[in-house]
């Protein structure tokens, strides 16, 4: 197979985001590390490649050997990992920052041309949301040691597996009413996983000013209520939408504490950063720091991806608006 001297790691391979990248990247004939920490179970990562090409390796980010372990021989070096909320030893802290760090480190000592950090667009040193500023310090940590780095920072991001439409889709199956956080009125610029993919792999190829931060939005703004909306729609049903404030949010967050955050409605720290937009800055549109830079000027919309992998939701069955 032609291209297999290039070798690039991909940390967090076996996650949404990360799947996406070795795919992008098996495509372009990279042989492709993924680092996982159970690769045992990370066996559908290669079809995605012909034989041999990718490969699944253990890796921890709070554990410096494995890191060290898993870079060596990388051109390119991917660090895809992230949490949502904290769960035992994976904290933000230590997910976030610590384990950014050690990855920029060991990607750097083992001599990678390239490295390219997934962090998210509302990261900020100065908010009062600890995955914001926990994105925003590894961010700092990144290029501090390896300072070419280039950091992706994506708005919400969509795929068939996503935590975001299929969350509001399945609360819609068994709930009458889906509540309209802060009224609905904050701002997203959802982007497609396959283009997020694309990015990270466009940057391997050379794309990109080194020690740079992008910010990767899709083609549409849309509101917390249109998303809402949206979910009914694609998947055939009908809700009642409640306008909602944030302090009552927060009065449930709290009740909710003592469960596992896979049962949650929302945390706390979630709901903080539901009170800003998440979109492409200014800024970044000025300083052409968007993914149109990366050599991805036409993207991928909602209206062609999310109704395909919400069908399932309908009540009426996946198939049945095929159905004569």
């Amino acid at each position: 197979m032609a291209g297999t001297d290039k070798l690039a790691t991909v940390f967090g391979g076996g996650g949404f985001v990360g799947r996406q990248i070795v795919w992008s990247l098996a495509r372009r004939e990279y042989r492709v590390r993924a680092a996982v920490r159970r690769p045992d179970l990370a066996g559908y990562l290669q079809p995605m490649g012909v034989v041999g090409q990718i490969h699944a390796v253990q890796s921890n980010l709070r554990f410096a050997d494995s890191i060290v372990r898993a870079v060596d021989g990388a051109e390119t070096v991917i660090n895809s990992v992230g949490i949502l909320a904290p769960v035992g030893a994976q904290t933000f802290e230590a997910v976030h920052v610590e384990g950014a760090r050690r990855v920029a480190k060991a990607a750097r000592e083992a001599g990678a041309q390239r490295l390219i950090h997934v962090s998210a667009i509302g990261a900020d040193q100065h908010s009062n949301s600890r995955y914001a500023v926990t994105k925003a310090e590894g961010e700092a940590a990144v290029l501090a040691e390896f300072p070419s780095a280039i950091i992706l920072r994506p708005s919400i991001v969509f795929g068939p597996e996503d935590q975001f439409f299929n969350r509001f889709a399945a609360l819609a199956r068994i709930s009458p009413v889906l509540p309209l956080v802060g009224g609905g009125r904050t701002k997203f610029q959802p982007i497609f996983v396959g283009d997020v993919g694309e990015a990270a792999a466009n940057v391997a190829a050379g794309a990109g000013k080194p020690g740079t931060i992008y910010e990767l939005g899709g083609p549409q703004v849309v509101t917390f209520r249109d998303i809402l909306e949206a979910t009914l729609r694609y998947t055939g049903r009908r809700r009642l939408l409640l306008p909602v404030p944030f302090w009552l949010m927060r009065f449930q967050a709290l009740l909710t504490w003592p469960l596992p955050n896979s049962v949650r409605p929302i945390t706390v720290d979630q709901l903080r950063l539901l009170k800003l937009d998440n979109v492409v800055s200014e800024a970044a549109k000025r300083e052409k720091r968007t993914i149109a830079s990366l050599g991805l000027p036409q993207l991928a919309s909602i209206d062609a991806i999310v109704p395909g992998y919400l069908e399932r939701f309908n009540p009426k069955g996946q198939y049945a608006s095929y159905r004569v």
